[in-house]
C-alpha cells in the first residue's frame, strides 16, 4: 500500500520574465505556482506516493486556479480551505552563465499569512498519514501559520508520524516580531527529521562554532535535542548559474554519511531543487536504508534542475535509474 505524505504552507504564484530576460526587458511575465512544502508533495505524488497538502487559498478565482493546479499535479486538496482575497506571489529573473537569478516576494497580507490556529483540525487531516513535512519558511510569515504548524507537528507527534522539518529559513522574512532562533527550535525538537546547514544549526540553534564542520554539529543538535533522529545536509558547489554540484549529507546518531558528488552542467531551473531534495528523502527513509535513501535523495534533487517551474515530475524510474549511475540522459524507446 502506499505511504501517504501530508504537507503543510504556502503556495504563490510565480512570475517570470520569458526565457532569461531581466525585469527590465519583460513585456509579459509566465506564470506557474509553487511553494516549498507543495513543491515536496507534488515530488512525492510523482513518485507514487498519496500525497496532500494543506494551506489557504484567497476565495476567489486565483484560489480555485492554483487549487486546480495541485489537483492536476496528483495532490488531495481535501483539507485546502479559502478566505480573504489576496494570493502570495513572488517575481522570479532567471540567471544564466555568471548572472546570478534575483527573486522578489509579495507576501504580506496573503490568505495563507491571515491563518488562525483554529481553522484546521490536525487529528482528522493527519489521521491516516505516514509523514508530515514543513518549512522554515512557514513559521517565518506570521503567528498564526508558526503556530498552526507546531500544532500540527504535536498532533503528529500523538498519532506516531514522522516529522521532518527542511528548516533552512531566511532572517530577513521574519518581520512579525520574533526571531527565528526563538520560533524554529521549539518546532524542531519535535520532529524526526532535520534538514539544514552548518550555519542553519549555528544561527538557529546557537550551537556551535564557526570553524565546527557539519558532523560536529549535527551531534551537537541531536545531544541538546534527542527526538531528532537524523540531521541531513545537501551541499551545493556553484560553479556558475549554469554548473552546480550537489552532494547530500547525514548523521544520523550512529553513523555519518555522505553521496558521491553530482555534477549538474547544463540547469535549465534551479528553483523547487531543495524541496526535490526532500521529497526524495521522505520517500527514501520510508522505503530504503539511510545510504540508500541519501543516494534517492540528492538524485531526485539533480533531476530537479533539469525540469522547468517550481515543482519536480521525474518519475520514480528517472530517479532509481540516475541512483543506479545512469547519466547518459540517452532517449528510450
Amino acid at each position: 500500500m502506499a505511504k501517504k505524505v501530508i504537507t503543510f504552507g504556502e503556495v504563490m504564484m510565480r512570475l517570470s520574465p520569458p526565457g532569461y530576460e531581466k525585469f527590465s526587458q519583460a513585456s509579459s511575465f509566465e506564470l506557474v505556482y509553487g511553494g516549498g512544502e507543495a513543491n515536496a508533495a507534488i515530488s512525492c505524488a510523482y513518485l507514487g506516493m498519496k500525497a496532500a497538502h494543506v494551506t489557504r487559498f484567497p476565495d476567489n478565482a486565483l484560489g480555485k486556479a492554483a487549487t486546480q493546479f495541485l489537483r492536476k499535479h496528483w495532490l488531495s486538496t481535501k483539507h485546502v480551505i479559502y478566505g480573504d482575497q489576496m494570493m502570495g506571489k513572488y517575481f522570479l529573473e532567471k540567471g544564466a552563465v555568471h548572472r546570478p537569478s534575483e527573486v522578489i516576494y509579495e507576501r504580506e497580507g496573503s490568505a495563507f499569512s491571515l491563518i488562525q490556529p483554529e481553522m484546521f483540525n490536525w487529528e482528522e487531516i493527519l489521521k491516516d498519514a505516514d509523514w508530515f513535512h514543513w518549512t522554515g519558511i512557514t513559521p517565518s510569515i506570521s503567528e498564526g501559520t508558526a503556530q498552526s504548524c507546531l500544532d500540527a507537528i504535536k498532533t503528529a507527534n500523538k498519532l506516531g508520524i514522522t516529522v521532518s522539518g527542511d528548516i533552512n529559513s531566511r532572517s530577513n522574512m521574519w518581520k512579525y516580531g520574533k526571531p527565528m532562533h526563538e520560533v524554529i527550535p521549539n518546532l524542531a525538537k519535535h520532529s524526526d527529521v532535520v534538514i539544514t546547514s552548518s550555519r542553519g544549526i549555528r544561527e538557529m540553534f546557537d550551537i556551535g562554532e564557526l570553524d565546527d564542520n557539519f558532523k560536529s554539529l549535527a551531534k551537537m543538535l541531536i545531544d541538546v535535542y534527542p527526538n531528532i533522529k537524523k540531521v541531513i545536509k545537501k551541499t551545493r558547489r556553484t560553479l556558475s548559474a549554469s554548473h552546480h554540484q550537489i552532494q547530500g549529507k547525514m548523521w544520523n546518531g550512529k553513523k555519518y554519511i555522505k553521496t558521491d558528488m553530482l555534477n549538474i552542467t547544463h540547469i535549465i531551473d534551479r528553483v523547487g531543487t531543495g524541496d526535490a531534495f526532500a521529497a526524495g528523502l521522505i520517500y527514501g527513509l520510508l522505503h530504503y536504508k539511510d545510504k540508500e535513501a541519501l543516494d534517492f535523495a540528492s538524485s531526485a534533487c539533480a533531476l530537479k534542475h533539469t525540469v522547468p517551474g517550481d515543482v519536480n515530475t521525474v518519475s520514480l524510474e528517472n530517479v532509481r535509474s540516475l541512483m543506479e549511475g545512469n547519466t547518459s540522459g540517452a532517449i528510450k524507446r
